[in-house]
């Protein structure tokens, strides 16, 4: 559905998205490399257990919840990937702040 566009002035990056570790392009959001990537959902939700993707791909919606770097609840879109960074799909509210990876 989501394919990234190729720009080849832009460096790659190894991040590891739910265990895997993935090559992605410097500047792009991690909603954008999640939907790129082909993964269905970034979260769960607390009560019911139904899944979440981006949706509004700003920040307002917060469909986009995911754990990053051990931090939970953080929007997938307003956040460009790192080399190295962790990510995570978030299940329910997600970990604790003492219980981070």
């Amino acid at each position: 559905m989501f394919k990234q566009l190729q720009n080849n002035d832009l460096g790659n990056l190894e991040v590891t998205l739910d265990g895997c570790k993935i090559l992605v392009p410097q500047g792009t959001s991690v909603a954008a490399v999640v939907l790129a990537q082909g993964l269905r959902s970034t979260r769960t939700t607390p009560i019911s257990n139904s899944p979440r993707a981006p949706f509004c791909m700003m920040g307002v919606c917060y469909d986009c919840l995911m754990i990053i770097d051990g931090k939970a609840n953080q929007h997938s879109c307003a956040t460009y990937v790192k080399q190295g960074m962790h990510v995570e799909t978030q299940q329910g509210v997600g970990p604790a702040l003492g219980d981070a990876r």
